[in-house]
């Protein structure tokens, strides 16, 4: 499914640890389970299969025709600090706006500059479905200003999407599209998601109380488990996590989605692999993972140290 990853960036956030089977990190456990190819990864099941060929023998052209205004916002166009451009093209009839941190259903088309159409849950005939903190910034600063009913088209500046064309960029052919990004979006509804728990005061760097790996984790029990075997890197785990970056901004969370994360030790950034080996069921942890065992400074990720908390719940080697 060659659109399962335009949203979210080679997979999404189901959270921010998961990896694809490359080299390249990716976020913890993989996609959060969605209606939309753009949000998910590939369909599990003889009768998922069949009902996503059943879809797409069933859907409209291949292109939906761009807009006239793809190439740059309009003169009535509204645009935010950021860059974020944006018309209404539909007044909404719900109330009430979306946290970053809400799930939404939207319909959605998306387009180059160019007028190239690279993906759209309209043409694939289902609305798409997922936490609205694991898509691109543009759409969480862009849906956030919606309200059920409302359709909008954005003009998502590369910084706010998938960064800017590179000429050298060896994957540029293979990766999500860079550049000014338009989306035509319409919001649907939205559930709301628990309150996120607060960022840790120790968040900044790795505390004197806490000790330090080779590799230069940093790590400090916060609960005692119960357990007494550790898994292992090929180990199947199911955990709750929260994740800041060293600013205090949280990017993604189990506890928020209302379920724990299952994924296996071998599928996640290094840091996790090797932080969650330390620990036995039943023990919580806090760990600071620096950004060369995290992301590597990867668009679309967060940056930098990273630091998540962590209650490893099972073990399934």
């Amino acid at each position: 499914m060659k659109t399962v990853w335009y949203l979210f960036g080679c997979v999404v956030i189901a959270t921010a640890l998961m990896a694809c089977k490359s080299k390249a990190p990716e976020p913890a456990e993989g996609e959060a389970p969605a209606e939309s190819e753009a949000v998910t990864g590939e369909a599990e099941g003889s009768a998922e299969e069949a009902a996503a060929e059943k879809v797409e023998a069933e859907a409209p052209p291949t292109q939906i025709p761009a807009p006239p205004d793809v190439a740059a916002p309009p003169e009535n166009a509204q645009k935010s600090e950021s860059g974020l451009a944006w018309v209404v093209l539909k007044e909404g009839t719900g109330e009430g706006h979306p946290s970053a941190w809400d799930v939404v259903t939207v319909e959605y088309t998306g387009w180059t500059t160019d007028g190239r159409m690279f993906d759209s849950s309209v043409k694939r005939g289902k609305p798409a479905e997922f936490p609205l903190n694991r898509v691109i910034k543009g759409w969480q600063e862009g849906v956030q200003l919606m309200v059920p009913g409302e359709k909008r088209r954005l003009w998502i500046p590369g910084e706010l999407a998938y960064g800017e064309p590179n000429p050298n960029d060896p994957h540029a052919a293979f990766g999500p599209p860079r550049g000014t990004l338009v989306f035509d979006v319409e919001l649907l509804s939205f559930k709301e998601a628990p309150t996120p728990p607060e960022a840790p005061e120790d968040v900044g760097g790795i505390p004197k109380n806490a000790k330090k790996t080779k590799s230069g984790i940093g790590t400090r029990v916060l609960q005692e488990g119960t357990g007494k075997e550790h898994p292992t890197a090929s180990s199947m785990v199911t955990v709750h996590y929260t994740g800041w970056t060293t600013d205090g901004q949280m990017f993604d969370s189990s506890i928020v989605r209302g379920s724990p994360a299952t994924f296996g030790l071998n599928q996640v950034i290094p840091g996790w692999t090797e932080g969650l080996q330390l620990m036995v069921v039943g023990e919580k942890r806090r760990l600071w993972i620096p950004e060369n065992l995290a992301y590597q400074g990867r668009p679309g990720r967060p940056q930098g140290m990273l630091v998540f908390d962590v209650e490893l719940l099972e073990i399934k080697n």
